[in-house]
């Protein structure tokens, strides 16, 4: 069952309740890790592809190989001399010249819930410590004092089989606020921004008051009790309309959300540009149903829906993916604004019975673009099956390594536990010279 070691956040908003209305929580955890001025990227846009994505269907595939092992689909050059991709990614191939695919990561850990965490950590998962994900270590650093998260989940962070604590050993305030809700849907909306039937605005302010003067007693007795910084972010969000402004798909045109595609994908997408621009440092896109073990032709090309175009995973992806680099491009925003787009491991290099792949660590792909990286390039390359890399292997905390330092955040640095054992930033990783120069 998936848990955060605090209660959802929508409990928090549930002003009438006395959950928003605790004395408040320690300060054990100190934050020595910095961001830098000299960071390339702002903000981090992770579109994180649930379940593991074919390397071999996506962004790497195999067209010289067996049939088993190149699959049902063929290939299409991209803007970029000599790079193929899928032929159902025909958007990002003419949009290669701003991106980067890794095509050499390797994990041992073919489990979902391990393999989620190693990749969204740069940690493998041990039992003596939870560490926390890359979106709460930089939510921790760089904690925004307004009333938009630092760190934002569209729709939620249900990832890995649902039994990832994302904040790790950081604290609850770190953990990402989950809007709950999918943009796609005409009914959409961000409940957590708008009181309950009967909370006016100022109620919310007494009751904030309330709080204030209750911590005021507890700091009389043990000296300093900080505010309760979910409740404080809870009342941020309900009262900002700057905020609410940010959650607003409705204020693109219809013709921008087309761009993107109607899928949940490409409405995440586009309210993570949203706010990436309203000055979220860091959003995470949860994209599920990449666990491909059968009929892959139907869930990665066609869909589900009887749509004249294919409406799969992957032209789902592609469209949005496009739309997104192009659209923070042309605002001006992709030199500072880092995309990283990638599952916890890849498939098989050999197509199943069922007509599917099974989950494959040994090598997979990661795809990257802006925040101050060179794009129109390849790093590293797997065999001529897709099986294992070929050169230049990469790791998952090599990975974390490179996204903290495009960040501006010393993957070297520490960060403290709750019971002040210091804990690097990033494991042994060691950034990519490719991306960060």
């Amino acid at each position: 069952m998936h848990q955060h070691n605090a209660s959802p956040r929508r409990d928090f908003l549930r002003v009438g309740g006395v959950s928003a209305f605790g004395l408040g929580l320690p300060n054990l955890f100190a934050r020595p890790a910095m961001a830098s001025a000299t960071a390339k990227a702002k903000s981090c846009i992770l579109i994180w592809l649930d379940g593991g994505p074919s390397h071999l269907e996506s962004f790497d595939p195999k067209p010289s190989a067996p049939k088993e092992i190149r699959g049902p689909f063929g290939v299409i050059p991209t803007s970029v001399a000599g790079i193929q991709l899928s032929e159902l990614m025909p958007r990002t191939a003419a949009s290669m010249q701003h991106s980067t695919i890794i095509r050499s990561m390797t994990s041992p850990l073919g489990e979902h819930n391990f393999g989620t965490h190693y990749l969204l950590t740069g940690y493998k998962p041990t039992p003596a410590l939870n560490y926390p994900a890359i979106g709460s270590v930089v939510s921790h650093v760089r904690q925004n004092q307004g009333a938009i998260p630092s760190h934002v989940a569209i729709p939620d962070m249900r990832v890995g089989g649902g039994n990832f604590v994302v904040p790790g050993y950081l604290p609850a305030s770190v953990a990402p606020f989950e809007i709950g809700g999918d943009p796609s849907k005409p009914d959409f909306r961000v409940r957590d921004l708008d009181p309950f039937p009967g909370i006016v605005d100022e109620r919310i302010q007494r009751r904030r008051a309330y709080l204030r003067a209750l911590n005021g007693i507890q700091e009389a007795a043990e000296a300093n009790a900080p505010d309760d910084p979910a409740f404080e972010q809870a009342y941020r969000l309900m009262t900002s309309p700057a905020a609410k402004r940010a959650f607003d798909l409705s204020a693109e045109s219809r013709e921008t959300r087309q761009r993107y595609g109607g899928k949940s994908i490409g409405q995440c997408c586009l309210l993570a540009r949203r706010l990436v621009e309203a000055g979220v440092p860091f959003v995470t896109v949860n994209n599920r149903g990449w666990d491909t073990h059968e009929d892959l032709v139907t869930r990665l090309k066609d869909g589900y829906t009887g749509a004249k175009q294919p409406v799969g995973l992957i032209p789902s992806l592609d469209m949005a993916y496009a739309a997104l680099i192009t659209d923070l491009h042309d605002r001006g925003l992709l030199d500072e604004t880092l995309v990283v787009v990638m599952g916890e491991f890849g498939r098989t290099p050999k197509l199943n019975t069922r007509g599917g792949r099974d989950h494959w660590p040994r090598v997979f792909s990661v795809m990257m673009a802006g925040g101050g990286t060179p794009g129109g390039q390849i790093i590293g390359a797997s065999d001529d099956m897709g099986e294992s890399p070929h050169d230049r292997p990469v790791t998952p905390a090599d990975l974390a390594a490179t996204i903290y330092q495009l960040l501006g955040i010393d993957p070297g640095s520490t960060l403290e536990t709750g019971d002040g054992r210091p804990v690097k930033v990033s494991s042994l990783g060691t950034p990519l010279s490719e991306l960060v120069g």
